[in-house]
This record gives structure tokens, C-alpha cells and sequence, in this order.
């Protein structure tokens, strides 16, 4: 079927469900038909259906937000520690653009019936914990690529002035370059990163944190 009659019956299905409309009744859904067979008719009750996504693609969402979440965390540390004002814009630029980020991932997982924070798991051999009643749980916490540790937190949080702007920035590039690695991993398994939407997503986070790091080399004196 060439492009010129699909399009002729997609035209076509929209003026009838425009005129089932005005006429109150219900709008008819037209399937166009793979080259050689017959369009049909679907029932007014028909429903789009999300397809099935991979579980690399889930982890990626998942871990992403846990990932951006701290760099909203760092972001905020930035207003009582310096009066950089370069800094605080790209700061600003940051936190706007992850807490945004953050919002797309957890609607895409919601809108798949998926939870929106990992299942915690044994830092050697992946096992997830299992909580055994009377015993105190402790769970290791989930550090994915570049995050900074609890460590390197603590001394951002106890640095000012320009201490602090050389650690936010060396901290952040960092913690780009973790996210441009769980990137290349999800495009580096098989299956996963295929979705149109997630595959959008991925390429925009890995284009516009690679534009970020060359602004914070930059802002360090650093050769981009």
C-alpha cells in the first residue's frame, strides 16, 4: 500500500470521526492494513497499548533517578557557599533541567505499572535484601556511576568560597561523567534503549551533559 492511500485513509477515518462526533455518535477507529491486506474497523472501546519494555530499560530510569536526585541535592548547597555568580546560574541550570528529568523518568515508569526507586540490593553478586524478622536490615546504599561518596559529600557540604566552587565543579563533572557511562550502557545491551522515548531521552542527556562538562572545565581553566 503506498503512503498516498494511507494517508487518503487516515484523512478519510478522521472525517468520519469528526462527523460520528457531531452526530453524537461513537468515533470510528480505522487500522490501516500491511501491504497486501484489507484495513479494518476497530471497536470503539479499543485502547492503545504501551509495549512491553526491557528490564535494562527500567534499571536505566531508575538508576537515572537516583542519580540526577543527587545532583538536585548538590545544586543546593550552592546559594550559602559562594558568591560565584557563574556558578550559580549554571547551578540553576542544573537543578531545572534534572528536577524536570526527574519527573519525565518517574511518569514514563508510572505510566508502565514500574516502581520509580531500585530494589536495594548486596553490593557483591546483585542479590536483592531480604528482610529477616528480629534482625536490623542494613542495607548498602545504591551508588551508581560518578556519584560522589558520603565522604566527598560531607566536604562539599563544609566548603566555601572558592574551596567550594573547585569541588562543586570537579564533584559535578564527575558526576556527569558517571551518567554518560550508565548511557553507554544501556545502548551497549542488546535490547535495551530501543524505545522511542527512552532512546530520545538518553541521547539528550548525553549530549547535554557532555555541553555541561566543557562549561565546568571551562569555569575550572581547564582545556575543554
Amino acid at each position: 500500500m503506498t503512503r498516498i492511500i494511507r494517508l487518503a485513509i487516515v484523512i478519510l477515518s478522521l472525517a468520519l470521526s469528526l462527523v460520528a462526533q457531531e452526530s453524537g455518535a461513537a468515533p470510528l477507529i480505522v487500522q490501516p492494513g500491511a501491504p497486501g491486506q484489507p484495513t479494518k474497523v476497530l471497536p470503539a472501546t479499543t485502547r492503545a497499548v504501551l509495549a512491553p519494555v526491557a528490564v535494562r530499560d527500567v534499571e536505566f530510569m531508575q538508576g537515572m533517578i537516583h542519580h540526577h536526585a543527587q545532583a538536585v541535592e548538590m545544586t543546593a548547597l550552592i546559594d550559602d557557599r559562594t558568591t560565584n555568580k557563574e556558578l550559580k546560574l549554571l547551578g540553576a541550570r542544573i537543578s531545572h533541567s534534572q528536577a524536570e528529568e526527574i519527573r519525565f523518568m518517574e511518569r514514563w515508569l508510572a505510566a508502565r505499572g514500574k516502581p520509580t526507586s531500585m530494589a536495594a540490593k548486596a553490593a557483591s553478586g546483585g542479590h536483592e535484601h531480604h528482610h529477616m524478622p528480629g534482625m536490623e536490615m542494613k542495607v548498602d546504599p545504591i551508588m551508581m556511576p560518578g556519584m560522589l561518596t558520603p565522604k566527598q559529600m560531607d566536604a562539599l557540604s563544609n566548603a566555601k568560597g572558592t574551596a567550594f566552587d573547585r569541588l562543586f565543579l570537579t564533584g559535578m563533572i564527575q558526576h556527569h561523567e558517571g551518567a554518560l557511562v550508565m548511557v553507554q550502557d544501556l545502548f551497549g545491551t542488546a535490547g535495551a534503549g530501543q524505545e522511542a522515548e527512552i532512546f530520545n531521552f538518553a541521547t539528550d542527556v548525553d549530549s547535554g551533559q557532555r555541553a555541561e562538562i566543557k562549561r565546568m572545565q571551562t569555569l575550572l581553566g581547564e582545556e575543554p
